[in-house]
């Protein structure tokens, strides 16, 4: 008998034909590695559903934190961890500019037009990403923002040796 030779099959993306041990299409560069997604049921939630309620607010990332089948789980103790590091750096920068816009406000006509202008891209700015993020969490992926994506990779892998 022939020895069996892999079957090609075609990129999803552009159609370009390679074998089917190919980790990345060698026409366009998408990976053909599906992501692992976060399915499992932890509690009365699945790990998706928990991972994205921890975005509405700190108060249910802080829950999640604290109650133990779902602190236990490292995708909502990352999701949490996440939320909760976005929440205070928003907190920081929304203080920020209330702190400087009575001193931008002397500036005639530009500072209150560049306070409200910061305000407002901001803003819209902040609940992009919040979006963005309830949507990744509860497709069961793992989006790392740029800094404290890493942070609250590196805390959620310190919790586990600490408290449990």
């Amino acid at each position: 008998m022939d020895a069996v030779t892999p079957m090609p099959i075609s990129c999803p993306h552009c159609s370009a034909e390679m074998p089917d041990s190919a980790a990345f299409c060698p026409g366009c560069g998408h990976s053909m590695q599906t992501p692992e997604r976060a399915r499992a049921k932890i509690g009365i939630f699945t790990e998706n559903v928990a991972g994205a309620l921890a975005y509405f607010t700190f108060i249910p990332a802080t829950v999640f934190l604290l109650l133990k089948p779902y602190s236990k789980n490292r995708f909502v103790r990352f999701q949490c961890l996440q939320c909760l590091f976005l929440t205070l750096i928003c907190l920081l920068l929304g203080g920020a500019l209330k702190l400087a816009s009575p001193i931008l406000f002397l500036v005639p006509l530009v500072g209150p037009l560049f306070v409200s202008l910061v305000s407002i891209v901001g803003s819209l700015g902040a609940v992009v990403i919040w979006l963005v993020l309830v949507v990744k969490a509860y497709q069961g992926e793992v989006l790392k923002l740029p800094l404290l994506g890493e942070l609250a990779e590196r805390q959620a892998n310190l919790i586990p040796a600490r408290h449990l």
